[in-house]
């Protein structure tokens, strides 16, 4: 099992920059592909961007591609965001979630992820 807590979430202007950070405990993060979503105010849970097990492999929604970058340390068992060129719709609660990797494939729907973070608060203002 691994448990998922997100930080870094918070209040920026449009245009602006947050890095976003997953922190996973346990000794195996390794063998999980990860992957952050978003979900805003009455809108379903969406995919932003996900990462394979060895950080070989990683995917973006067309909304965030060119301005979101998804990596990770497996040495200090960290998954990141870095968001760049904020935008007002970027606003939402985003999550970080694991699943059990045997691939590159890392998953693009919420299903397909079986551990998830608390989530944290992007907001981003005009």
């Amino acid at each position: 099992q691994v448990q998922l807590v997100e930080s870094g979430g918070g209040l920026v202007q449009a245009g602006g920059s947050l890095r976003l950070s997953c922190a996973a405990s346990g000794r195996t993060f390794s063998r999980y592909a990860m992957g952050w979503f978003r979900q805003a105010p009455g809108k379903e849970r969406e995919f932003v961007a996900g990462i394979s097990w060895n950080g070989g492999n990683t995917y973006y929604s067309d909304s965030v591609k060119g301005r979101f970058t998804i990596s990770r340390d497996n040495a200090k068992n960290l998954v990141y965001l870095q968001m760049d060129s904020l935008k007002p719709e970027d606003t939402a609660v985003y999550y970080c979630a694991a699943r059990p990797a045997s691939s590159d494939y890392f998953g693009v729907q919420p299903f397909e992820y079986g551990y998830w973070g608390q989530g944290t608060q992007v907001a981003v203002s005009s």
